[in-house]
């Protein structure tokens, strides 16, 4: 290839990854659960873009190429301990990066649990999470999408969320398959991310409400199949989370890959440049090519 046409065709490509739309999960006025209010929704962008106070919740699509489009789809959940939404870092660019794949993306901008704005702050993320999947399975067959292949993946305490719909869906809103990448699983003071489980569920939580959120514990042989990353040394989110979780998946036969790596913290999104956890995104990206053979 010619260096201009080489310019030209990166151009595109770039033009055809990164264009996006936004679409409101619930019509104006009537948003469930919530109060109103005049807070406003913040957004800070310094090293990441890091948003807050979400009132209007949204996702944004990202479609790929019609040529290239695989008929696969997934839910993007940004992480943020249920405080803020690293949007960028583990929302757009992760969509961009699957649209390049041929997968179309949907990053999903929720509402944070907030006694201020909602009646029932813990359920608020859930139920945006749920209207999300209803809407890209509703608008399948516009944007290219097989209904049976729409996936869930969350970073974080967006994986806690993304695991929460893979254990806690209606029939509707059923994920096809899911993934976890340096998720919080559990709500056990002993292993949980206690800032995700203070913002969700409260200081003072019931053990029915611990119970009830701590997802490794709410794993069934309907849960999807499941792709899991996570560092050993974590100090923010244990590695326990996805061991447990990766547990009670095999127990119940539903299939699972894992992949824990010595290093690497927290929060790494998609560890560009980094020798050892760059290659991440393909080992995923493999996985998801099987589910099209395997399940």
């Amino acid at each position: 290839m010619k260096p201009i046409f080489a310019f030209l065709f990166l151009i595109s490509a770039n033009y055809t990854y990164s264009q996006s739309m936004k679409i409101n999960l619930w019509p104006e006025g009537s948003i469930p659960l919530s109060i109103k209010n005049n807070i406003q929704e913040q957004a800070v962008s310094t090293d990441i873009v890091r948003i807050g106070k979400v009132q209007v919740p949204q996702i944004e699509v990202y479609l790929p190429n019609k040529k290239s489009a695989t008929g696969q789809a997934v839910i993007v959940c940004p992480g943020g301990g249920y405080s803020i939404l690293a949007y960028d870092w583990e929302g757009t660019d992760v969509a961009k990066l699957l649209n390049a794949q041929g997968i179309a993306a949907f990053v999903l901008k929720y509402r944070l649990p907030d006694s201020l704005s909602s009646t029932a702050p813990e359920q608020v993320p859930l139920m945006d999470a749920k209207q999300a999947m209803r809407i890209v399975r509703e608008k399948a067959a516009d944007w290219n999408i097989n209904p049976n292949k729409i996936g869930i993946m969350g970073f974080s305490a967006g994986g806690h969320l993304a695991s929460t719909l893979s254990t806690h869906f209606e029939k509707d809103t059923r994920p096809d398959f899911s993934i976890l990448i340096y998720p919080v699983i559990s709500m056990d003071k002993n292993i949980a991310h206690m800032g995700s489980r203070n913002n969700l569920i409260g200081k003072h939580p019931t053990d029915a409400m611990i119970k009830l959120y701590s997802n490794e514990l709410q794993v069934s042989v309907n849960t999807p199949p499941t792709f899991l990353i996570h560092a050993t040394d974590d100090d923010g989110v244990p590695v326990e989370n996805s061991l447990l979780y990766y547990q009670a998946l095999i127990k119940n036969k539903v299939p699972a890959e894992m992949h824990i790596y010595p290093t690497g913290g927290h929060g790494f999104g998609l560890a560009n440049g980094n020798r050892s956890l760059g290659s991440w995104p393909s080992l995923m990206i493999e996985w998801m090519k099987g589910l099209n053979n395997k399940y």
